[in-house]
């Protein structure tokens, strides 16, 4: 190879001819040290195919003190090294070399599985520099050579990248996955090493995460002319009303399973108590509403969130309060509707839901009680759900199941039909018995059948255990056809009548 240096504006050039001889015997200084005519130059090609490493990694040598040349090769301007300079450079890094080396271009199979693991790191929310950190450890590659292969990815592939955000903020999956860390007693510091953030980051996460859920909370009201007034307080939080009278023991129905008769335990409300509990109830909600109009979602207050979430946490305990003292309405009301077709629980179930609603649209001003509005809101929620599912239920129903309820008890002897009642209950108690813990924990949390729980819907449930409302679902319609089969077993006839 033959080399010529000559001048040409800012950069000194070699050219390089075709029949590797030098122009001359001359010698030439450049910055690492006398260059000879007849010194081999490479190329950044060739240097890769040499030491078995990218061009990248050459890219990154040069930053590392590898010395470059600007040549003419064939009459065009290219990039070379002189053989002195990269004998010198191998020298004083002998490490950087034998580390280089030693990775080799990515099969096709490790690019799939390294793009496989970045999603699933990324899905269980570790930030970009983890899912690197963690790949080039697994793999004994560079973190470098794994961001880049990411990258690569992402930009070739966008509608599947596997981070699509590439100014670096984290998913909002893994910003709810977060706030749930925080929620359940995890320190900053803690939650911060997980995701290698800053403190300040995820203090920042956690406040846009509240205002979210802030601004989700169920808080609309019955309005009334007495919040807006000066008075308003003094008013709502007057001491509340007690009994005069000695509250009259009621007795329970013969025959009810535990969890359903200690609902008989619990005290009605007095038309005071209802107005006292309804007025508070949506004034504190007047008040939240107030509030929350307050807040800037974009730089959210904490003690305002703080005062935000105080009301609502009140507004909820009276919201139990008033659906604990209702529950033995919805038993008596399914009791009624309950039929050869129905199933008890499910009557029970949807009629707690109806209750909530009925809670969150009584207006106490108009007078009415609110047992009044509440059986009408459950009657009416029974009238277009039943025969809904009983057309659902026609469609499905086996031929021998069909015959079982084609012997419906005809008796009309009153006394006949409490005795038969009062088994059947009995019955439904000892079945519970026959499913596992989890399924039971999911039949009593879902119809709000002890002291502990108030009915609570599909989310509540798969909160409390750990799992999706999906599975939650699942396990309940298995525990109820367990229940069925049971009952279908013992020929026990589901009319209560």
């Amino acid at each position: 190879m033959r080399s010529n240096i000559f001048k040409d504006d800012t950069y000194s050039f070699i050219r390089i001819h075709d029949d590797n001889t030098c122009a001359g015997g001359s010698q030439s200084t450049h910055p690492c040290g006398p260059i000879s005519s007849d010194e081999e130059v490479l190329s950044i090609e060739d240097l890769a195919r040499q030491f078995n490493v990218s061009t990248k990694t050459i890219s990154r040598w040069r930053d590392h003190g590898l010395v470059a040349q600007r040549v003419v090769i064939n009459g065009r301007k290219r990039v070379g090294f002189l053989a002195s300079a990269v004998d010198r450079f191998v020298h004083e890094n002998p490490t950087r070399i034998q580390r280089g080396s030693r990775f080799s271009q990515l099969s096709d199979d490790e690019h799939d599985k390294l793009i496989g693991w970045a999603r699933r790191l990324a899905s269980a929310g570790a930030c970009p520099a983890d899912v690197h950190r963690r790949i080039a450890n697994r793999l004994n590659r560079s973190v470098e050579t794994i961001r880049y292969t990411i990258k690569r990815y992402d930009q070739d592939h966008p509608e599947s990248a596997v981070f699509p955000n590439a100014d670096g903020k984290l998913r909002p999956e893994s910003c709810a996955r977060i706030f749930r860390h925080y929620q359940q007693g995890e320190s900053v510091e803690s939650i911060a090493r997980r995701y290698h953030r800053s403190r300040a980051s995820i203090y920042r996460i956690v406040l846009a995460q509240r205002a979210t859920a802030i601004s989700q909370l169920p808080i609309d009201y019955m309005p009334n002319a007495l919040f807006a007034r000066k008075s308003a307080e003094k008013v709502v939080f007057q001491p509340f009303p007690e009994n005069a009278d000695a509250p009259k023991r009621v007795r329970r129905p013969t025959g009810l399973p535990a969890y359903l008769a200690s609902l008989y335990e619990v005290p009605l409300l007095t038309r005071e108590q209802e107005v006292w509990l309804f007025r508070k109830f949506n004034y504190l909600k007047y008040k939240a509403a107030l509030l929350r109009e307050q807040l800037q979602p974009e730089r959210p207050s904490g003690r305002l969130m703080d005062q935000i979430e105080l009301l609502y946490q009140d507004i909820v305990e009276l919201k139990n309060k008033i659906v604990r003292s209702n529950l033995r309405l919805v038993v008596s009301i399914a009791k009624r509707r309950v039929s050869a077709s129905d199933s008890f629980f499910d009557l029970v179930s949807d009629g707690n839901m109806s209750l909530m609603r009925a809670v969150e649209k009584f207006d106490y001003a108009r007078g009415n009680k609110f047992s009044t509005y509440a059986s009408w809101a459950i009657m009416k929620n029974y009238a277009r759900t039943i025969p809904n599912e009983h057309k659902v239920r026609d469609r499905f129903r086996a031929a021998d199941i069909e015959l079982l309820h084609a012997t419906a008890d005809e008796s009309t002897d009153e006394s006949y039909r409490r005795m038969a009642e009062s088994d059947r209950l009995h019955q439904v108690e000892k079945f519970l018995d026959r499913l596992d813990p989890r399924e039971q924990t999911i039949i009593v949390r879902r119809y709000g059948l002890n002291h502990e729980h108030d009915p609570q819907t599909l989310k509540d449930v798969g909160a409390a255990l750990g799992v999706t409302k999906e599975r939650v679902r699942q396990i309940e319609a298995k525990a109820l056809e367990k229940l069925r089969k049971a009952a279908e077993a013992e020929a026990m006839l589901p009319e209560i009548g």
